[in-house]
């Protein structure tokens, strides 16, 4: 009996065979690689996978498609199925010490910002992470400063990873079609952060103030955070607005707010 795709799931069901193949060439997968599939659906991603890794371990809500997949795949012995919520699944516990596993998934896009949050907890033994978002999702993540759609998802998860995105894929891929155009981005966790940030909380915080008057100057967005003095100190013109400065601007502003957090009134 075929699956029927639930909105309440965020389902879209990738059919398209060229898109498909496209997504596991970018993969680089090879034999003994440890594979992490996010919402592998009816198993579009997850057949041609499993030909190529080592072990595969697929994460799924939804438990008729669970069902569906323990059926089709009954005889992959190298394929193991958790029938558990991504956003609050444990992917450490897939990697045992000194391994790192692979990630891939089209991800809802209802859950696609927290659940990338969620695995970059997990940072320490990902390699490296594919997912299928929408595309306007992908164009934040890899915007630089001065552009519109640079923001705190840009800043936050570029603290966390290298991003780059790889090629569109169009809304009639999928069945349901979406209503937006996707793309498939890679995300590589730094292995060192890219600059210093004593408190990553504090970090978020920041950040978060600056961008939620994006049209203010630093000086009216911060003001109940950091002195106007603190951040020219710093080097940072304060009128520029939260959209003009970079990742390591940001990273300076946070170090140096536990200085004035209990003067905010």
């Amino acid at each position: 009996m075929a699956h029927t795709a639930r909105k309440r799931f965020g389902q879209n069901f990738l059919h398209d065979h060229a898109i498909i193949y496209n997504i596991i060439a970018s993969l680089g997968a090879k034999p003994g690689q440890h594979w992490v599939e996010i919402g592998p659906g009816q198993g579009a991603l997850t057949a041609p996978l499993l030909k190529q890794v080592g072990q595969l371990d697929v994460v799924e809500l939804d438990r008729d498609l669970v069902a569906l997949l323990k059926a089709k795949f009954k005889d992959n012995d190298n394929l193991r199925i958790h029938s558990a919520d991504a956003l609050r699944f444990d992917f450490a516990s897939l990697a045992p010490a000194n391994e790192k596993i692979r990630i891939v998934g089209n991800l809802p896009y209802n859950i696609s910002t927290p659940l990338m949050f969620h695995l970059l907890n997990s940072a320490n033994c990902i390699e490296d992470m594919h997912f299928m978002l929408q595309k306007e999702v992908v164009e934040r993540i890899c915007a630089l400063p001065g552009s519109k759609k640079y923001g705190r998802l840009s800043v936050m998860m570029q603290y966390y990873c290298g991003a780059e995105c790889l090629f569109d894929v169009p809304p009639e891929s999928f069945d349901p079609a979406p209503q937006v155009m996707s793309a498939i981005i890679k995300l590589i966790p730094h292995q060192t952060a890219p600059v210093q940030a004593d408190n990553v909380a504090l970090l978020n915080k920041v950040v978060t103030q600056a961008f939620s008057q994006r049209r203010k100057t630093l000086r009216n967005s911060l003001k109940k955070m950091i002195p106007e003095a603190a951040i020219v100190a710093l080097g940072i013109d304060a009128n520029l607005r939260a959209e003009e400065i970079s990742l390591a601007d940001f990273a300076k502003l946070s170090n140096i707010y536990p200085e004035y957090e209990n003067k905010d009134d």
